[in-house]
């Protein structure tokens, strides 16, 4: 599913235009993003957690050369699952 097929069953589940359906999920993304800008951690009972984790500085190869490369520590989003989603998903 990408966003647009996203939006279209926003809109039909929730009886919205697809404008106020995109604005919707468009606003959902633009929230989650600053929270996890600011460090916070946002979670959806039932379904997961949005969370910044920290990554090393390490060292890498370029695959072409064969050169080490450094890679710098950054900040990266994780997802994990809620109990919920993860039985939804395992029951078919």
């Amino acid at each position: 599913m990408n966003k647009g097929e996203l939006v279209n069953a926003v809109a039909a589940q929730a009886g919205l235009s697809k404008g106020d359906a995109n604005r919707a999920v468009d606003i959902t993304f633009q929230v989650i993003t600053e929270a996890l800008q600011r460090g916070d951690e946002v979670k959806l009972v039932g379904f997961g957690s949005f969370l910044v984790a920290q990554r090393a500085a390490g060292e890498a190869r370029n695959p072409r050369t064969g050169e080490k490369v450094q890679v710098p520590a950054q900040r990266t989003p994780r997802f994990r699952a809620g109990a919920q989603l993860r039985s939804a998903v395992n029951s078919q």
